[in-house]
């Protein structure tokens, strides 16, 4: 089963271009794992420093992988001191396909 999720955070005024700067590295690496189906970025429209951030792995060892790696590690410390909420607010999904 899938292990889906979007995660979001704001950066703190100023912030900005740091931030974009983690979750473009991040993203680049994320990709890469071979459990990972998708990981995409957005911005609000509305509030450019709020950034949410869709991501979909085959199961949920691909998911384990995904979180236990360095890196991954390394941004979410790094990202902490940089947005509002302290670390990112995560929301967990399941597929629903209607008929």
């Amino acid at each position: 089963m899938p292990v889906i999720l979007y995660a979001e955070f704001t950066a703190k005024p100023g912030s900005e271009a740091e931030v974009e700067a983690l979750i473009s590295g991040l993203a680049e690496k994320v990709r890469r794992e071979p459990g990972n189906t998708e990981f995409t970025v957005y911005r609000e429209r509305e509030n450019p420093r709020a950034f949410f951030v869709f991501e979909q792995y085959l199961d949920e060892a691909s998911f384990e992988t995904h979180i236990s790696a360095d890196y991954g590690l390394m941004f979410n410390q790094q990202l902490s001191s940089l947005i509002e909420e302290g670390e990112s607010q995560l929301t967990w999904l399941t597929r629903f396909d209607p008929p």
